[in-house]
């Protein structure tokens, strides 16, 4: 049987003056990260090597995002990062400055883990 997904998060992150679309995705996936607890991982002791997590992060500008360096910021797994058009740009009608809103979601996969389990008796 193929992966699972058994963990997706979402996060948000900006960036208020310097139009900065790498700062915001990493404040994003630094967001939706810090969601994620589950103790069960290193309770079951599950092999975290055959982790796959893969994070989807939308800007306005796609393009301008570094995925490699976005990778480094999950610690557990092998990751993915994908960059695609999402977020906002929000123009403050005021100074002309553009506030960068940046979107991130974050899912784990792992291998079936359905021959783990056994039945318990109650």
């Amino acid at each position: 049987m193929t992966d699972q997904r058994f963990i997706i998060e979402m996060g948000m992150g900006n960036d208020l003056w310097n139009m900065d679309y790498q700062a915001a995705a990493r404040r994003a996936i630094k967001d939706a990260y810090a969601h994620v607890t589950l103790p069960m991982l290193a309770t079951l002791g599950l092999d975290l090597s055959a982790l796959r997590v893969q994070v989807t992060v939308g800007v306005q500008a796609p393009e301008a995002l570094d995925t490699g360096a976005l990778s480094t910021l999950i610690s557990k797994g092998q990751v993915s990062v994908r960059a695609v058009f999402g977020g906002q740009n929000v123009v403050n009608p005021d100074t002309g400055d553009t506030i960068v809103i940046a979107s991130a979601a974050i899912e784990a996969f792992l291998p079936y883990q359905g021959n783990c389990w056994t039945g318990g008796t109650t």
